[in-house]
């Protein structure tokens, strides 16, 4: 049955348009450009992303997590723990995507590729950047895996704090890092009157970027 509060919910997106023309000839770049324009309307929390994973039996599952750079205009980089779900299933299989929406500026980009892990020496700078609780969440959390209570995680971070009192910063935790998306495809989508969205798909061959236009 269908819920007449939820169907009538609409809104008509017309603010800008989206045309060949006004893209440039690098995915990451073109991403980075949207990035900083999102990031100049102080848009709320312009990094964060729909992280989509897929399990060894096809089953796939999504979170939201931060994006923390654009190596070399070359990938996505996002950490965690390596034990969490989205880490056994990266384990698994390499083929992730992400999905960026900025609603306030009628814009969503999907982006898909191949994932690996980040250099040690950058996983480890990061992490040793990171606010002190931070460092001890990431030590504390077995992140994705059943506990009995609040009360025993709190446990957990009272004796990782014990433990690291006279360290600071913390040593990185050998189950935590990033990762590195290399994307494959992008596509940028820009909302438009009457549904009628621009859609502007880059996809990667040997010789570059190739970019086209696909129906709304």
């Amino acid at each position: 049955m269908i819920d007449p509060q939820l169907a009538d919910l609409r809104k008509t997106y017309a603010q800008r348009t989206l045309t060949e023309a006004d893209v440039q000839p690098d995915a990451v770049r073109q991403f980075r450009a949207w990035l900083d324009e999102a990031m100049s309307a102080q848009v709320e929390e312009p990094t964060a992303l729909t992280l989509s994973t897929v399990s060894e039996a096809g089953q796939p599952s999504a979170r939201v997590v931060l994006l923390k750079g654009l190596p070399d205009d070359a990938g996505f980089l996002f950490f965690t723990n390596y034990n969490s779900r989205k880490g056994q299933e990266l384990a698994t299989g390499a083929l992730a995507a992400m999905t960026f929406f900025w609603p306030a500026l009628e814009r969503q980009v999907r982006v898909e590729g191949r994932v690996e892990k980040a250099p040690e020496e950058l996983s480890t700078e990061y992490f040793q950047s990171r606010p002190r609780g931070s460092q001890i969440g990431a030590w504390a959390s077995p992140q994705s895996q059943p506990i009995k209570s609040r009360e025993e995680l709190e446990q957990r971070e009272h004796e990782i704090e014990a433990r690291f009192s006279e360290q600071n910063p913390l040593p990185r935790p050998p189950h935590w890092g990033g990762y590195i998306l290399r994307p494959q495809r992008i596509e940028f989508w820009q909302g438009r009157p009457s549904r009628l969205h621009d859609r502007i798909v880059y996809e990667i061959h040997e010789q570059g970027w190739s970019i086209s236009r696909l129906a709304p």
